[in-house]
């Protein structure tokens, strides 16, 4: 490449600095968008171009050329530049590593990803589903069963299932097939009997569907907020448009999946996740990009899609914690959503029994739309909410007479019930009698977790694992005991008293891999298990017809965090968990055991009350100063010694308090809650303002000046903007 022929093109690329970096290349406007590697010291490094043709600060003998430009796809949209440039722009982070986050690491790796023709829809044949009318055994045939319970599905995806090393055989006798696109082996069931509430929450978007609005869609449990998701995609679908449907956890996306392609038979559905392979991600990525995807299911991540086609972003379960990023470039999938369907003139709806108080009053003060769906779908009722006072009773481990009654009671008439306990393991803590040893952590602020079943302790933090001491390490004293309790211990005892039922535990342990979870859902929705002991995976998007009472232990800890939104994450919890109950024709109860009955929480809970229990928690946040009152931004720091984290932030602080502007508040230095995680001691410093754009100018100007200081290279900081733990 001659320099005659070559221009300046200006490209981001993965490194914690922010700006971008000027090449060489014969490239023209339409290379904007596109991947490229070029040489970064003595290294390579992979990139996007974000501008072409443009004046460099560098003299041109000292600029390095291109090493290779991607044409082989078509380049990254104008829209999705904006997204990517307005997330590093908002959380303040190099807009090269938002790029890197967004794209997955086949796409800007030529060779790293299987084209999707590479990798066909597979799904049972007609001769498959022959031979499960045949009743035959095997574990080909048991394959072929939880294929067609699946669907069509992409080959590498295929092979993930249970017993997916005999697709090959499968397909060799007929049983499986290629398929043109996923679900169409299906006829496309028709859907159900719209609900009045559901039919005038429908006609208010698509009246209004090729405009920008916010829409929060607040449904409780059970009032078909997915069905009214599906009657909107159907019409953005109808107008040729491309829908983005995101959810909060890998765990919820298999039965959406199944949902939307038996609704849609002959759309183009691509799932993206992190979970997934990186050739299957960077597959269903491509398809997006170049218009073939209809609708793109998708966690986190996925908002950073692109679609040349865009008519509608929805995205369930708005509340939820995950959609915030904890790692890296901080950001929120829900607020990106919002803005990028803003900036595309397109609607977004967020759905949720329990919004966010941040959305909720959004929508109080109108800057959303609301739309409420009051009652549940197929006349099934809300379930009774009560408590069960535990300050004058002894508990069976955790389990009280009222609960251990309920759950008989349910044995008897052949009905589901869940016993929800928000903490894994056997027990949360080994413990000496003698000298008081703990199993504590050697790595973090947080105890090893006795799994009794493994014989192991492993930390839930940083992943240290040991096994279970035969004596106290400190004392030698054989007599060490777990104290506290976790989904394990709760299964053992169940599994005792109640030795006929069919005990069934759901949590991370037991389910690490998706195939796992998936043979889990099978075997509660098949009636293979009487009674489940389930964490935060069982507390949302499930529906089990036979589950009729939700039962749930240790609420209280919660109840008095000092972290200010604890109490809107508990009722949320506890109003999710809760409507796992009585969803179909059967009564449902939920009993929670709780040492403060007439806390307000648990009467707001009894009353299914959201709207007071929100306006009297907003209330009180409006006096304390609290978001969404205010506007908070987190600078943390972690290194080998606590006191090297604060000296920083204490310097960080003395610089902010240098140029803070009038109505920015600066708070002190404090250890982190939990101070220790992975060898690492961490601090943080928090700054406030009333007003978002105070916030956002003196961010900028704070870490100009934070950027430009020498830190040990043993020391790590980064900002968090809106954080959600404070």
């Amino acid at each position: 490449m001659s320099a005659a022929t070559s221009t300046v093109v200006r490209v981001a690329l993965p490194v914690p600095m922010p700006r971008l970096f000027d090449y060489l290349a014969e490239a023209g406007a339409e290379d904007v968008g596109r991947c490229v590697r070029v040489p970064f010291g003595r290294d390579e490094k992979l990139g996007v171009i974000l501008a072409v043709g443009v004046e460099s600060d560098l003299a041109p003998e000292r600029l390095r050329p291109v090493i290779a430009l991607r044409r082989d796809l078509p380049p990254l949209p104008a829209d999705w530049l904006a997204l990517v440039g307005f997330a590093a722009a908002y959380y303040h982070a190099p807009i090269g590593e938002v790029v890197a986050l967004a794209l997955p690491p086949g796409v800007r790796r030529a060779s790293a990803f299987t084209p999707a023709e590479a990798d066909p829809f597979v799904a049972v044949s007609q001769a498959g589903r022959a031979v499960l009318d045949e009743g035959r055994s095997g574990r080909t045939r048991a394959f072929v069963a939880t294929l067609a319970t699946a669907g069509s599905l992409r080959r590498a995806r295929a092979r993930e299932l249970p017993d997916g090393d005999k697709l090959a055989e499968a397909m060799r006798r007929g049983w499986v097939e290629r398929v043109a696109a996923p679900g169409a082996v299906h006829a496309g069931g028709a859907a159900p009997t719209a609900t009045d509430d559901q039919r005038a929450a429908i006609d208010a978007v698509t009246e209004r569907l090729e405009t920008f609005d916010c829409w929060l869609l607040q449904g409780v449990t059970g009032s078909g907020k997915t069905e009214v998701y599906l009657r909107l995609a159907e019409r953005a679908l109808e107008a040729g448009r491309q829908v983005l449907m995101l959810v909060p956890e890998i765990a919820l996306t298999p039965q959406l999946e199944g949902r939307v392609a038996a609704r849609f038979p002959n759309a183009a559905v691509v799932s993206l996740h992190s979970a997934q392979a990186e050739g299957a991600r960077a597959a269903g990525f491509v398809e997006a990009l170049a218009g073939r995807a209809d609708i793109v299911l998708g966690t986190r991540l996925a908002v950073f899609t692109p679609l040349p086609r865009l008519g509608l972003i929805l995205l369930d379960e708005e509340h939820d914690a995950s959609y915030k990023q904890q790692e890296g470039v901080r950001y929120s999938a829900r607020d990106l959503a919002v803005w990028r369907a803003r900036d595309r003139g397109v609607p977004v709806v967020l759905g949720s029994a329990t919004p966010s108080l941040e959305s909720w009053e959004h929508a109080r003060r109108a800057r959303y739309r609301h739309l409420r769906l009051d009652a549940r779908a197929a006349a099934a009722a809300l379930p009774a909410v009560r408590s069960v006072d535990t300050r004058r009773l002894r508990l069976d481990e955790g389990l009280s007479p009222a609960l251990l009654d309920a759950l008989g009671q349910r044995l008897t008439r052949g009905e589901q019930s869940l016993v929800f306990l928000n903490r894994r393991g056997y027990a949360p803590v080994l413990s000496c009698t003698s000298c008081g040893w703990i199993s504590g952590c050697p790595h973090c602020s947080a105890n090893l977790v006795v799994h009794l079943a493994e014989r192991r302790m492993r930390c839930h933090h940083c992943g240290t694992d040991a096994s279970i001491p035969a004596a106290c390490p400190s004392c030698g004293d054989q007599d060490i005991r777990p104290f506290g309790r976790g989904t394990q211990r709760v299964e053992q005892r169940l599994v005792e008293l109640f030795p006929a039922a069919r005990v069934l535990r759901v949590d991370r342990d037991a389910a690490r891999t998706r195939p796992q979870w998936e043979a889990l859902l099978a075997r509660i929705a098949a009636g293979e298990a009487d009674i489940l002991v389930g964490t935060q995976m069982m507390a949302k998007g499930h529906d089990f017809p036979q589950l009729t009472l939700v039962g749930v232990i240790g609420a209280d800890a919660s109840l008095h965090a000092a972290d200010f939104r604890a109490p809107e994450r508990l009722f949320q919890q506890l109003m999710q968990v809760g409507g796992r109950a009585g969803r179909a024709q059967l009564a449902g109860e939920v009993l929670i055991q709780t040492e403060f009955p007439e806390h307000p929480l648990y009467r707001h809970l009894a009353r299914h009350d959201f709207d007071g229990f929100a306006a009297r928690e907003l209330d009180e946040r409006r006096v304390a100063g609290f978001p969404p009152y205010s506007h908070q931004a987190m600078l943390r720091a972690d290194a080998p010694q606590l006191d090297e984290a604060q000296r920083f932030l204490e310097h960080a602080r003395d610089i902010a308090n240098d140029i803070a502007p009038e109505g920015l508040r600066v708070f002190d230095v404090v250890p982190m809650r939990m101070t220790r995680l992975a060898r690492r001691e961490r601090a943080q410093l928090l700054v406030e303002a009333d007003q978002r754009a105070l916030l956002q100018r003196f961010i900028g100007k704070w870490l100009e000046v934070l950027r430009a200081q020498r830190v040990p290279r043993s020391l790590r900081w980064q900002l968090d903007v809106d954080p959600l733990e404070v």
